[in-house]
């Protein structure tokens, strides 16, 4: 490693996003420890060069990686014989980072950071991604950064191994507040590409050619390169999960009402996208929101 990386590096959480980007980082290095609940996922990046560990203290390392889907899942790596504040401290390491590259709530994360920091010296930054499965895949991540800058400047070669543009965007909370900004747009982009797609259906157009005409214009988004086909086919499983969209949404209003704040657009999306999961449908792609409003007979 250089001068200017961490002398140990761990990622937990090895699910669509993890997975890849876990393996852009052995491209970089090669010096990674993996970890996942669901052992036999850290196979193929074994056979890449990782190290497989048995436990989150076994994973325990200079800088820590959290891919997860919530704050929830990353405080329960920390505790008891097997957790990360038992092999941080069998190891002796001074001012552990740990970062948290999940979706969560900014005002929940910037508490949990000043929480270990005060109780047990652990420097957590808050990064989350966009850019989806196809960006991890192609280390092309857009990554928000929260906390403290000169840790952040240590694994600056880290982030840059899984994306193009890495921002600081303040003290701890400002990356997972910029990631909910990022939110907003999305899941009132696949929502309205759906209501789009539904009009034109009823109306006897060609899907294929809708999607066509919207790619060409100003219409054109990520959103519609990355899933346009989605609504082509009508196959909405996998992909990224409306119950997360749905949980991004919440920590957005939230947000929003501490700022003093009214979002009305977000709060009109958040209650189609609590139907869609009441439904059943919360393990769907986001973008089948389409078949909630075809459901609900086309009247958003």
């Amino acid at each position: 490693m250089t001068e200017t990386t961490p002398r140990s590096l761990a990622l937990l959480g090895l699910g669509p996003m993890g997975g890849p980007m876990a393996r852009r980082l052995l491209d970089s290095d090669g010096g990674l420890t993996v970890w996942n609940r669901t052992s036999t996922k850290t196979e193929p990046l074994v056979a890449l060069g990782a190290r497989a560990a048995t436990s989150p203290a076994d994973a325990a390392s200079d800088v820590v990686l959290t891919v997860l889907p919530d704050l929830d899942q990353v405080e329960s790596l920390l505790p008891g014989p097997g957790g990360l504040l038992a092999g941080w401290s069998a190891r002796g390491t001074a001012r552990p980072v740990l970062v948290v590259h999940g979706t969560v709530s900014p005002i929940a994360v910037a508490a949990f950071a000043e929480r270990l920091l005060r109780d047990h010296g652990v420097t957590v930054l808050d990064a989350p991604v966009s850019g989806g499965t196809v960006g991890a895949e192609n280390g092309t991540l857009s990554i928000m950064v929260g906390g403290d800058r000169e840790a952040v400047t240590l694994v600056e070669p880290v982030f840059a191994a899984m994306g193009t543009t890495v921002r600081y965007m303040g003290p701890s909370g400002s990356g997972a507040l910029a990631k909910a900004c990022n939110q907003i747009v999305v899941a009132a982009t696949v929502t309205a590409v759906s209501e789009a797609m539904l009009l034109a259906g009823k109306g006897g157009l060609d899907l294929s050619v809708m999607l066509e005409l919207l790619q060409g214009g100003l219409a054109d988004s990520a959103v519609l390169r990355q899933k346009g086909h989605r609504w082509i086919s009508n196959d909405f499983d996998g992909g990224g999960s409306a119950r997360n969209q749905l949980k991004d949404l919440r920590f957005i209003l939230d947000a929003a009402t501490q700022e003093g704040l009214e979002l009305p657009l977000s709060n009109t999306v958040r209650g189609l996208f609590d139907e869609m999961v009441a439904r059943g449908d919360g393990a769907l792609d986001h973008t089948g929101i389409h078949r909630t409003l075809v459901l609900r007979g086309g009247v958003p």
